[in-house]
């Protein structure tokens, strides 16, 4: 059994407001996020182990390792990092759910990779076999570091979940080579996509060596220096190399880079206490959440450098949201609520799981959406993988990790995040050991469920988020209203000294609403979306015959059904129903461009509507899909 520091480090960092539980604290065992994670054990890892033979990207470490002749398999220099990533997601996976098969695959893995690993403790199969004299020659896109990081994080978690520290060794020999070849009076620079930071700190939270939190420290204050290439019309802020960390007030360039390097500022944070970190931080999340972030919690605006755009520069159809970025949001979003304690973090956390997330992956497990528009015309298809490959393994690792996100703790007691069926057992910090079960069928149903199961005499406190999308919240123990709960930063908060048995019932006003957008929001001006709870909707050619989705309007006034539907879409979930309206546009006869009227003179037909959950669409085919519909008023 490993010390409970190796199993979860994070638990003892200094400037948490709130820590995270062992992985193994919280158990998810039935519903939505349960169905998921079972889909991800399942098919979605074996899937991704078979993908990694297929295309070769295994075989790079073989031919490294002088184990089998043959050359590097693409001109895509990270793929050694989708290898990191699968084996992150099978460390989470065993860390829960032991499984031999899986096991064994995962060590012929890790002794492919050790075995590549060159004297000195370089790893990087591109460059061993592609450039072997050009090391570093290409920190802006050559992700040496990127995927490096992604092995210090799978390292990290394949030891936390089996206690073997081969894949660890490996790691902290290359972590040493770097530490030895980065720093002042070294090698200048820092890599051009962000990952090693965060990935140091948790090298450091593993085994003490201070020198990996001052790497980590140094990657962040190289950036700002302005001496990236860039990409496109992006220059250094491609990079976020435009301005110093501690002088970033806006977000900007590349998405997944700016998630992944505030994920990293936002560790270095919480081991040091630096507030200009934090204020940095701050000033980036309102900028993105008051302005760059899709109803879906997608993050990119833009094609070009899957970059952030101008403020409420939010198109449907051209934007980017890569899958990355989104679990990068949620990567940064939990470290920003571990901070501050605040619900607001988690709000947009659980926003872009639900949508932004989850429409990354196909309902079957198996394929995979890279962008993830609020808008298409037809055409758009999910993929069983891609010759950049970052989103699949990256969905893996963050499905099988998930739980982890659902509850925190601190001195006083719990705090409740995420809701979902499962289980939560732990020892407080004081020694008192605590645990309780939630009932629910959220996202679709309304109530929230809490037993608690075991409590010593000593009082704590549990905390419940109380949603941003919800208006209104009741909350009871023990069948007993409690008439003005006490509510701070967004959770409901109940202390007493809880006996086993004692029932807490949570209730969220749940009822689907009609969203829009800020007026500057250009691209969906005069439309309205669909959502309930936490779940976005949006309409598919599949489920209206005839009728052109861009056709589509809805009465702001329209009442809004909900409905089960089993079958068509692979798995029971609620729908959303309504009378609407298709305009006719024949009478434009071919016509582009005409004179304005008054109002509308095309003909609105009544059609009904069904709207689907935003993560539910492309599973019938590539087909047309819309997230905003224009609006008509009676």
């Amino acid at each position: 059994m490993l010390p409970f520091a190796l199993k979860t480090p994070e638990a003892h960092v200094p400037y948490a407001r709130w820590r995270p539980l062992p992985l193994e604290a919280v158990r998810l065992t039935d519903g939505f996020w349960a169905s998921r994670q079972d889909i991800n054990r399942r098919v979605t890892l074996p899937h991704g182990y078979r993908m990694l033979e297929q295309t070769g990207t295994l075989d790079n470490f073989r031919v490294a390792a002088g184990l089998k002749p043959g050359s590097y398999c693409s001109k895509v220099v990270f793929l050694d990092s989708d290898v990191y990533k699968w084996l992150e997601a099978v460390a989470y996976e065993l860390q829960v759910n032991p499984d031999p098969v899986l096991r064994q695959q995962a060590d012929e893995v890790i002794e492919l990779v050790a075995a590549a690993q060159q004297s000195d403790g370089y790893l990087n199969t591109y460059y061993q076999l592609v450039e072997p004299d050009a090391r570093w020659s290409d920190l802006d896109f050559g992700h040496e570091l990127y995927c490096a990081g992604h092995l210090f994080e799978a390292a990290v978690a394949y030891t936390r979940a089996t206690g073997t520290t081969r894949l660890l060794d490996v790691a902290t020999r290359f972590a040493d080579l770097i530490d030895a070849t980065f720093g002042p009076g070294k090698r200048q620079g820092t890599c051009g996509h962000p990952e090693i930071e965060l990935a140091l700190i948790k090298l450091y939270r593993v085994t003490g060596k201070r020198a990996y939190l001052d790497l980590a420290k140094y990657f962040i204050d190289q950036r700002g220096k302005g001496v990236m290439r860039g990409l496109g019309w992006l220059k250094a802020e491609y990079h976020q190399d435009r301005v110093p960390v501690r002088e970033q007030t806006v977000i900007e360039g590349h998405a997944v880079r700016a998630m992944y390097l505030n994920a990293g500022v936002a560790d270095l944070y919480l081991e040091t206490g630096e507030a200009a970190l934090r204020t940095a931080l701050e000033h980036q999340w309102r900028d993105m959440t008051s302005g760059k972030v899709f109803l879906t919690g997608g993050l990119g605006s833009r094609y070009e450098g899957e970059a952030f755009g101008d403020p409420y520069e939010l198109p449907s159809d051209q934007c980017y949201c890569e899958t990355c970025a989104a679990i990068g949001s949620v990567l940064w979003n939990w470290r920003m609520l571990l901070i501050t304690g605040e619900a607001r973090f988690a709000d947009l956390m659980e926003r872009t799981l639900y949508n932004g997330v989850l429409s990354g992956i196909a309902l079957a497990g198996d394929s995979f959406f890279y962008i993830n528009p609020l808008l298409s015309r037809g055409g758009y298809a999910r993929q069983p993988w891609y010759d950049v490959a970052c989103c699949p393994p990256n969905l893996m690792r963050l499905f099988a990790s998930l739980p982890q996100y659902f509850v925190s703790h601190d001195d006083h007691g719990l705090q409740v995040h995420l809701y979902g069926t499962g289980s939560v057992r732990l020892t407080l910090d004081s020694g008192q050991p605590v645990a309780f079960s939630m009932q629910t069928d959220y996202p679709w149903t309304d109530t929230v469920t809490l037993t608690i199961e075991e409590s010593g005499p000593t009082p704590w406190q549990l905390k419940l988020r109380k949603p941003g999308w919800c208006p209104d919240a009741s909350i009871a123990v023990n069948g007993q209203p409690i008439e003005n709960p006490v509510i701070e930063a967004g959770y409901i908060t109940l202390a007493r000294a809880w006996q086993p048995g004692d029932v807490v019932t949570l209730r969220l006003s749940m009822e689907p609403v009609l969203v829009e957008a800020h007026p500057r929001v250009d691209a969906v001006r005069d439309s309205v979306a669909i959502q309930r709870g936490p779940v976005v909707y949006c309409v598919e050619a599949a489920d209206h015959p005839g009728v052109n989705v861009l056709d589509l309007r809805l009465d702001i006034d329209t009442p809004l059904h909900t409905a089960w539907r089993d079958g068509a879409l692979a798995e029971r979930m609620m729908v959303i129903e309504a009378p609407g309206f298709a305009v006719d546009p024949s009478e434009w006869d071919g016509e582009l461009y005409r004179r304005a009227t008054r109002r509308d003179s095309l003909p609105l037909q009544p059609v009904p509507i069904t709207a689907i959950p935003y993560f539910a669409w492309g599973n019938r085919g590539a087909n047309a899909m819309r997230v905003w519909i224009p609006r008509v008023e009676s």
